[in-house]
């Protein structure tokens, strides 16, 4: 198969109390599972099949891409969240952060709202431009930053399938326990990575 789902990169119980190993199960496990699953069934024997998973998300449309967008998406959200998430960024990601937001508490009010706000399924995105602005993007189904030449930094997955089981209808109180999760070392390294 071209395109391998990646391992989680903590434990599926690590991430408790903000997310059960039973969220994890369905949510990695099946949902994120079933999105390469489908690609992998959609490509096979075309082009597509011999690029990256990257380059097929900006390059592809309809089936193809939401499958592929949904398998890259859900990839990066799990790099931004660690067991020993959680805390304020540092270094030039904090300084961009005051320059565009104002400083981190409005980041996370503003991000959080985007989330929270989203009508149906989405993601809310944290993303930079090629100068390095910052800017929030709240984009439906597997929309994505990349499709709008952004480079993604960090990802709220606000598919009802990423909370449900722990948070029921509760997509605020999740949103919340996020916060406690962030990877922000990942996310610097996505910003680093922009500026080149």
């Amino acid at each position: 198969m071209p395109f391998q789902q990646p391992p989680l990169p903590f434990g599926m119980n690590a991430m408790k109390p903000f997310l059960s190993e039973e969220q994890l199960e369905y949510h990695y496990g099946k949902h994120h599972a079933a999105y390469f699953k489908n690609l992998n069934a959609l490509v096979e024997g075309k082009p597509e099949a011999g690029m990256s998973l990257r380059e097929v998300v900006v390059q592809s449309t309809g089936p193809v891409f939401n499958n592929a967008a949904q398998a890259w998406n859900h990839s990066f959200y799990w790099d931004c969240l660690s067991p020993k998430g959680g805390g304020e960024p540092q270094g030039d990601l904090a300084a961009a952060i005051v320059r565009d937001f104002g400083g981190v508490p409005e980041l996370k009010k503003a991000l959080s709202e985007a989330a929270v706000k989203l009508f149906g399924s989405g993601w809310s995105w944290l993303a930079a431009d090629k100068q390095g602005k910052l800017e929030i993007m709240a984009l439906s189904n597997a929309d994505t930053p990349l499709k709008h030449a952004k480079e993604p930094l960090l990802t709220i997955d606000v598919w009802e399938h990423a909370y449900y089981i722990d948070y029921r209808n509760d997509r605020a109180k999740y949103v919340e326990g996020l916060w406690r999760a962030a990877n922000w070392d990942f996310v610097a390294k996505c910003f680093s990575a922009a500026m080149k």
